[in-house]
């Protein structure tokens, strides 16, 4: 319909409007060729859209261009080509992970806890003021500031990329002190925000902890806290916005009736361990595949 093209190297089922293609003469081919040659339509999405659906009497005419060997398609030069890719991208992947100090996947003692005890954490609801400090961000039309003119995250209210629809440069006293929780005023967005930013005209908010408190793990554990205990109560037609705010409760776990900062810090923490796991037995087991090729 929209001219997308995958390689599928598992059976399905098709929907209405999809083509598959195969080579003449047909022959099985590698994950790896299948993944070159649908890339070579990527293109075709370019052209498709709604208004304008793909079908096959619109691409059969269509060229691709292919690696050649000897007046031949170079099929060997796709594995390879491939291949080489993927080392580059896992060898990326092992060094952010390095980097970042998210190779250690092993739990401590005090996570694999938090994890146990999570169904029986005792909960409390407290005042958002007792909280956090709430401040209106400065408004930016998005028609005053130029798209990827600098470094620094222009935020607005919508759930994707972090909020993020932008990196610009603008008038500094308008920017925002990050490591803060930010909420899209208009549609209830909640996230964290690591970094200094610019905000848009959505009548945004920020919500900032004490500085002994304002680590990533425990803002990550408040965002999820904020969006479950208001997101019932704002919408379009009723927005949030500070004064409303302040009158609000959180729910959040406690020990000897005050707010666990510690419980927040290990769980989020064992969650990211768990995530994370996956993806660096995925790396490890691709670096030792390619270390295998290397020395044969």
């Amino acid at each position: 319909m929209f001219g997308c093209a995958f390689y599928r190297q598992f059976s399905y089922k098709m929907v209405t409007h999809a083509r598959v293609f195969s080579l003449k003469p047909f022959f099985n081919i590698t994950d790896k060729q299948g993944l070159f040659l649908a890339a070579t339509l990527k293109f075709l999405s370019l052209y498709f859209g709604y208004g304008n659906m793909c079908s096959w009497e619109k691409i059969k005419t269509k060229s691709i261009q292919l690696p050649v060997k000897s007046g031949q398609i170079d099929f060997e030069f796709m594995d390879n080509f491939v291949a080489e890719l993927e080392a580059r991208r896992v060898a990326e992947l092992e060094a952010y992970l390095l980097a970042t100090g998210l190779k250690d996947y092993i739990l401590t003692p005090e996570e694999e806890k938090a994890l146990s005890d999570f169904n029986s954490f005792k909960w409390k609801e407290f005042n958002i003021t007792e909280i956090f400090t709430v401040k209106n961000t400065a408004n930016i039309l998005s028609s005053d500031i130029v798209e990827n003119s600098g470094m620094t995250p222009y935020l607005c209210a919508s759930a994707e990329n972090n909020g993020v629809s932008s990196y610009v440069s603008y008038n500094k006293k308008y920017i925002e002190e990050g490591n803060c929780i930010f909420i899209g005023g208009k549609t209830f967005v909640v996230s964290y925000q690591e970094n200094d930013f610019f905000s848009n005209d959505s009548h945004n908010l920020a919500l900032y902890t004490e500085d002994s408190i304002r680590e990533k793990t425990i803002q990550f554990y408040l965002v999820t806290c904020l969006y479950k205990s208001l997101k019932h109560k704002y919408s379009w037609g009723d927005s949030v916005s500070k004064t409303k705010i302040k009158k609000d409760k959180i729910l959040l776990p406690v020990k000897d009736e005050k707010v666990d900062y510690l419980i927040m810090k290990n769980y989020i923490s064992a969650i990211q361990k768990l995530v994370i796991k996956d993806v660096v037995l995925y790396a490890d087991s691709k670096i030792e595949a390619t270390k295998e090729i290397v020395n044969k």
